[in-house]
């Protein structure tokens, strides 16, 4: 199951997964959602926290991940990722080399830590002003 995060900046979209996460919740929610933010943004910044009782991806949800990534590839500002999971945690940092963007793997523990890091301003050399 995928379900948003609620109270995020403006340009930040965030999702919790726990249990098993089908393609058919990407497309409910995760994909409507992003989609959306993305005709408003250039740039997106995406807080994603998969919990502790998080049991797996179907073959489905793996390929709508994988696709909406390449769809927007350019398009992500900064990734948090909070994989509660070992599993997970040791898969993402072998891939992280091909996450876009600003990417940060945080530990269950540390979800405010990563929500606030994806709502705070970006440092002005980031933006193009020194």
């Amino acid at each position: 199951m995928i379900e948003q995060i609620s109270g995020l900046p403006p340009g930040a979209v965030g999702f919790r997964a726990s249990g098993q996460v089908t393609a058919t919740d990407y497309a409910r929610v995760l994909v409507p959602d992003v989609e959306a933010a993305f005709a408003m943004n250039r740039k997106l910044r995406l807080l994603y926290h998969v919990g502790p009782d998080f049991t797996g991806f179907d073959p489905g949800a793996m390929w709508e991940d994988a696709m909406l990534g390449v769809r927007h590839f350019s398009g992500w500002d900064r990734v948090a990722l909070g994989p509660a999971v070992p599993w997970l945690r040791v898969a993402t940092q072998a891939m992280s080399f091909a996450i876009p963007g600003h990417f940060r793997l945080f530990h269950d523990a540390q979800f405010e830590e990563a929500r606030s890091w994806i709502a705070e301003p970006r440092p002005a050399e980031e933006n193009g002003n020194k």
